[in-house]
């Protein structure tokens, strides 16, 4: 959940460092005191798009910082952090985004600096925004088949990995397919350049490693004087007249002339004699090593000029000799394709027909387990939208295509398209009213029944994605009496799974926050700025009060919010229970 929210210099805050809590957090205000600036912070930090029209007048940068606390491990966070080598210690994330004055944008992660494509991609696993005018991702229909998928994850997960790999080979083979179809001129000339760059490659004559092998030489013959040197000094240093093998023998029998006296000295005899006779076999050792030593020149210049060849090669086929001859292996079976392309392709035919056959029955096994999910999330969906009053409205999910014959009938008798998540398109459809149509998701125009359809697929998707916060931005716009009441039960559900910011209007949806933040706009040196102040619970009657009568409070206001306290207080405890 988002933990802590620092805001420096953006719109009209000057600074503001707030902690949020768990469950639903309301924020509430008059309008303009700067509520959906908090909201277009935390969009900016979850990689929305910025603009210098957010820094505030006469700063340089607006700075904001906001820390979460991931709980579950199998977040997906996890697998996001992974990718982009970015560590997440005590299941903390820190998003960190600065816009200048000069409209440079820079993010960070953990500290660690990123592009903004890569703070969208933590941003769109922690942070989910709806608004009243911004379209979000239920409202994408190519995102519906994703949050399908989610809906039964643990079965379609497995079938979705199977029909992957096999759509993954289909498609090497297709492009091979067409490759190697190319026109006449077009695959001469690739047959050309392609057995020149095999003629130069064969001529070259490598040998595995032998980059390696030779920089090793080269090496050793560019450093012979200091090896040489080096050798027969530590030699002549250890062996010959007065050298240090002879102090070693005098130190030694001194030793051994004591030791009968003394089991100390004639621990150290020992000693010594084994370390003598260690040394003076490490001395032979290097006399015979500088008898092997041999400076030959003209060698150095033959691995000088060999490995310029090998660069060279390198530079145009690979970036160690063995990579150059693994692309040599490659060449040699396409010149032969190119060579003997009429049964290639005749045998990259049959193998597509079969693979195409093998990949639809994988796709159709997961078009089933689709379809059973979607069956469950319709009636599901129905429940909720029940609860919101909302008994007439009809929810379906489209399929395209729909496979309801054999499959494989289906198809020998069907073109079939494939794509990267299956053969299925799939398009949420509703109908507000009796009689309507069912249409699609996006094309719904009604903003208080696009809310209420938008709160209830928000609710059962929200422990599906693993969102680890939820943020409505005045969703209730439009609504009254029974429906508001119904709305502010469904999103305090919503919190009991995912964290929830909102914003309201309603005195509804307020009475039933866990935290309630009133946002107030004052003055501060002759400049407007915001501020945010958590509210104790007699504070609290008397914003539901405002929110109830406007700017003058009664008692009876008072009392009514009271009530509307106590009630949400019931409710909460029934839903725990």
């Amino acid at each position: 959940m988002l933990t802590e929210l620092s805001i420096k210099d953006f719109a009209i805050i000057d600074e503001i460092s707030v902690t949020f809590n768990d469950g639903l957090t309301v924020l509430t205000g008059e309008t303009g005191a700067g509520k959906s600036i908090i909201i277009d912070a935390v969009q900016l930090l979850a990689g929305g798009r910025g603009s210098v029209e957010f820094v505030r007048h006469g700063t340089k940068k607006a700075e904001i910082e906001g820390l979460f606390i991931i709980n579950p491990k199998n977040h997906p966070i996890y697998n996001v952090s992974k990718q982009f080598g970015i560590d997440i210690e005590d299941e903390q994330i820190v998003l960190h985004r600065t816009i200048t004055a000069g409209g440079k944008s820079i993010c960070r992660v953990n500290g660690k600096l990123v592009t903004l494509a890569i703070l969208r991609e933590f941003g769109s696993t922690l942070i989910d925004i709806h608004s009243q005018h911004e379209t979000q991702s239920l409202m994408h229909p190519e995102n519906h088949i994703d949050l399908l998928d989610l809906y039964n994850r643990d079965e379609i997960m497995k079938a979705k990995e199977d029909y992957t790999y096999l759509y993954n080979e289909l498609v090497n083979l297709e492009n091979r397919y067409r490759k190697l179809s190319n026109n006449e001129q077009e695959m001469a000339h690739r047959l050309d350049l392609l057995e020149f760059q095999l003629q130069e490659l064969e001529e070259a004559s490598l040998n595995p490693n032998e980059d390696e092998i030779l920089e090793e030489e080269l090496s050793h013959l560019a450093n012979f004087e200091r090896i040489f040197t080096s050798v027969q000094d530590a030699y002549n240093a250890l062996y010959g007249e007065n050298k240090g093998l002879d102090w070693l023998n005098i130190a030694q029998q001194s030793l051994q002339d004591g030791r009968n006296y003394n089991d100390f000295l004639s621990e150290k005899a020992e000693e010594l004699t084994s370390y003598y006779y260690n040394i003076e076999e490490l001395s032979f050792a290097l006399r015979n090593f500088s008898e092997t030593l041999e400076y030959n020149p003209a060698r150095l210049n033959e691995i000088e000029s060999r490995l310029n060849e090998i660069n060279r090669l390198k530079k145009k086929y690979g970036a160690t000799v063995n990579d150059v001859l693994e692309y040599m292996a490659k060449i040699e079976e396409e010149i032969d394709e190119i060579k003997n392309k009429d049964s290639h392709l005749n045998r990259l035919v049959e193998q597509i027909s079969e693979m195409k056959k093998d990949t639809f029955l994988e796709a159709k096994h997961l078009h089933d387990l689709r379809r059973r999910a979607a069956n469950s999330l319709i009636n599901e969906v129905h429940d909720e939208l029940a609860s919101l009053y909302l008994e007439k409205a009809s929810f379906s999910i489209a399929f395209i295509p729909e496979i309801d014959e054999n499959a494989l009938t289906y198809f020998e008798n069907h073109p079939v398209k494939f794509y990267k998540n299956g053969i299925d398109q799939i398009r949420f459809m509703i109908s507000t009213n009796a009689g309507e149509p069912l249409k699609e998701l996006d094309k719904v125009a009604s903003g208080g029944e696009l809310s209420r359809i938008m709160l209830v697929l928000k609710k059962i998707f929200s422990n599906h994605q693993g969102i680890t916060s939820v943020i409505f931005d005045e969703v209730d716009t439009g609504v009254s009496g029974r429906v508001a009441q119904a709305i502010a039960e469904k999103i305090y559900q919503i919190s009991r799974d995912s964290q929830v910011l909102c914003i309201t209007h309603l005195p509804q949806v307020a009475s039933m926050a866990d935290t309630h933040t009133l946002i107030e706009k004052g003055e501060n040196k002759n400049r407007t700025s915001t501020n945010l102040f958590e509210l104790k619970p007699n504070e609290q009657v008397e914003e539901l009060s405002r929110m109830i009568t406007g700017t003058k409070l009664t008692e009876t206001a008072k009392e009514h919010a009271s009530e509307m306290l106590h009630l949400a207080e019931n409710y909460k405890k029934q839903e725990i229970n």
